[in-house]
């Protein structure tokens, strides 16, 4: 029977939700064991906890797939004094591989504000604050005749799409001058001989994770010993990639009947909101885990409430009339991201049991 190892499991991962797309502040990756070890078996959970490395080791489970990072800092010591010290020694000690997947899960539009806004029955969803820094420029010159080959491989390899429009590119006819040395193999022309040859000029767009992968669909199909290419780095706005989710209800709620309908879905026994602005819930903006820090976006996306966690009491204070803050705790936001990671993991590997934490990590307790 083939095995699968470690760095396997998270190389997919990365292809779900690539580690370029976390957060500056963020630690995702694997953060304890070899990514050569066969893996034995995937326990998901929300947090890594000494109870969840308890548990991993109950139900023969080597790999720890996380959504929060048990090292967000470095650690200068490791001799047990504190909740993570002593949980990456036991992971060590007991060759437990723990891997987190952040923000980047949270910056993907199949992420976990999209299983959020599926939870709540959302339609017509969008990133709320899409993320800039994630899109290069390809531009190439290839030979008319080799044109539909070679942008055909760049479109396969994930170039091209821009929202909801895939194969998008520029092209433009022109005249393309070399000449090869005494060194080089020409595919068109000879040694020593200036060459005009009519070429079409391509630019098209990709998401900078796939930079490797479209260089080598690039270089593997043009016809050229020697391929002429620029990449640009843009700032242009990724509408696949960003902070939060927004949608629309199918049919607009008074506010009560909504929040009891919200408190049922998330599992929860406490929402704290702001005053009713008067006006039905239709537009919904989300955003799993802490996010005070999108409430300007949700407002100005006219959205009529904004659900997150983690408001400080002053921060009720800037929905000023304008929209509801519904705060439904951390936990409770990012609860169903384990169902998504159980969900991926469980379609792609069969070859090994993927577990669901049966252990509750909320730090937070109601009364």
């Amino acid at each position: 029977m083939a095995t699968t190892t470690i760095k396997e499991v998270t190389n997919y991962l990365e292809t779900i939700a690539p580690k370029s797309y976390q957060e500056s502040y963020d630690n995702c990756g694997l953060l304890t064991g070899d990514p050569i070890w066969e893996v034995k078996g995937i326990l998901v959970t929300l947090d890594c906890i000494e109870s969840i490395v308890d548990e991993a080791i109950a139900t023969k489970c080597n790999l720890i797939v996380a959504h929060h990072p048990i090292l967000f800092r470095g650690l200068k010591k490791l001799n047990g004094q504190n909740y993570v010290e002593r949980t990456i020694i036991k992971a060590i000690k007991n060759d437990i591989a723990i891997y987190a997947i952040h923000t980047n899960l949270d910056n993907v539009s199949t992420g976990v504000n999209k299983k959020i806004a599926d939870k709540i029955g959302l339609i017509n969803v969008s990133v709320l604050q899409p993320k800039t820094g994630t899109l290069m420029k390809l531009t190439t010159f290839i030979p008319i005749d080799k044109k539909e080959e070679v942008v055909k491989a760049l479109h396969s390899a994930g170039a091209g799409n821009i929202g909801n429009y895939q194969n998008c590119s520029f092209q433009i006819v022109g005249e393309g001058t070399f000449q090869p040395n005494e060194k080089a193999s020409p595919t068109i022309g000879r040694k020593g001989k200036l060459e005009k040859v009519q070429e079409v000029r391509v630019e098209i767009l990709f998401a900078t994770n796939l930079k490797s992968k479209i260089l080598t669909a690039l270089k593997e199909t043009h016809p050229y010993e020697e391929v002429a290419y620029y990449l640009h780095s843009l700032e242009n706005e990724n509408q696949g990639v960003g902070a939060g989710m927004i949608g629309e209800l199918e049919k607009p709620m008074e506010l009560l009947p909504f929040l009891n309908g919200l408190k049922s879905i998330m599992n929860t026994s406490c929402i704290r909101y702001t005053s009713p602005t008067g006006s039905k819930i239709k537009r919904v903006a989300i955003c799993g885990g802490a996010g005070s820090f999108l409430l300007p976006q949700a407002i100005a996306a006219k959205a009529d409430i904004f659900i997150s966690a983690d408001f400080k009491y002053h921060e009720f204070f800037d929905a000023d009339g304008k929209i509801v803050v519904a705060d439904i705790g951390h936990y409770e936001s990012e609860q169903y991201t384990k169902d998504l990671l159980s969900e991926v993991l469980n379609e792609k590997f069969t070859t090994f049991a993927t577990t669901f934490s049966k252990t509750n990590t909320n730090p937070i307790s109601y009364i």
